[in-house]
């Protein structure tokens, strides 16, 4: 499993929820998809994170470069200060906790 972490910074006033929400069901759909939450800052609530679970890379890598995907990411640009920082993280399983 991997999570993929996607940083937004989210211009003041905005509010960039619906399309959060649209990502997450149009990924839904998509192989290998498991679940996702979205995070606010609790410092800036202009920062978003939005934390997916995938079963494998790969599934991760197709739904990135969907049409879908990037159409919503594209009415989400006028919304944004910045582009969207991603970050793929691999799940390791604990084996005892020290």
């Amino acid at each position: 499993m991997i999570k993929v972490i996607v940083g937004y910074k989210v211009r003041t006033g905005e509010d960039i929820n619906p399309i959060l929400l649209e990502l997450r069901s149009h990924a839904m759909t998509y192989p290998g998809f498991v679940g996702a939450e979205n995070l606010i800052s609790e410092k800036d609530i202009s920062i978003i994170a939005v934390v997916s679970t995938w079963v494998k890379a790969e599934d991760w890598r197709l739904w990135e470069k969907s049409t879908i995907r990037q159409g919503l990411l594209r009415k989400a640009e006028t919304l944004l200060v910045e582009e969207p920082k991603i970050t793929i993280y691999r799940t390791t399983p604990t084996l005892r906790w020290a």
